[in-house]
Order: structure tokens, then C-alpha cells, then sequence
């Protein structure tokens, strides 16, 4: 499966978000199993806003998901770090769709 997370970059914004995310993995998505190779960052191009930022973590189940959640509601950078995220993202643009990969 493939649980994909979007978020809209202020205009401006997108390489302040982009570091973030990626900061944001080393040092948080790491704690909860989501390492480099079971994840991936990609930007709109063509046929796509140019703002939008899309995570695509790998997993084996909704299980799994639900409880990398849970262990990051325990992770007080995690609180920290969305914080800090918030002035440079449009509000109300993230959202979460999982996928399954059928081939």
C-alpha cells in the first residue's frame, strides 16, 4: 500500500516546505520506521499545482499506519515541527489518501 500525504505551499514557500519534509524524515518520520527507501518526495510539475508537495510512504497494511500515527502523537518534535511548518503551507490543503499497489 501507499499512503500519500499532499500539502499547497504558500507562493514562495515551496522550498522552505520541501527541506522541511525532508528534515522531517530524518529526524521524526526515522522514529517511527519511515526511512529513506520506504519513502519518497515529489513536487507538482505538469498537469499538477506547482505548490503542491506530495509524501508517498510505503506500507504493509493499514495497521501499520495507524500505528506509526499513534507513535507519532508521543513525539513532542513531531508537534513542534507542524508548528513550525504552519505559515509556510496553505490551510486546509493537507490531506491523507492510501493506495494499493496492484501491481
Amino acid at each position: 500500500m501507499i499512503a500519500r500525504w499532499t500539502i499547497d505551499a504558500k507562493f514562495g514557500h515551496k522550498p522552505e516546505v520541501i527541506e522541511s519534509l525532508s528534515t522531517w524524515f530524518a529526524e521524526i518520520g526515522s522514529q517511527i520506521g519511515w526511512t529513506k527507501g520506504k519513502y519518497r518526495i515529489l513536487v507538482g510539475s505538469v498537469g499538477a499545482l506547482e505548490s503542491r508537495i506530495v509524501s508517498e510512504i510505503t506500507i504493509s497494511s493499514l495497521n501499520e499506519l495507524n500505528d506509526s500515527w499513534q507513535k507519532l502523537g508521543d513525539i513532542e518534535e513531531h508537534k513542534q515541527w507542524s508548528k513550525s511548518l504552519e505559515p509556510h503551507v496553505v490551510s486546509g490543503t493537507q490531506k491523507w489518501e492510501i493506495f494499493r499497489v496492484v501491481e
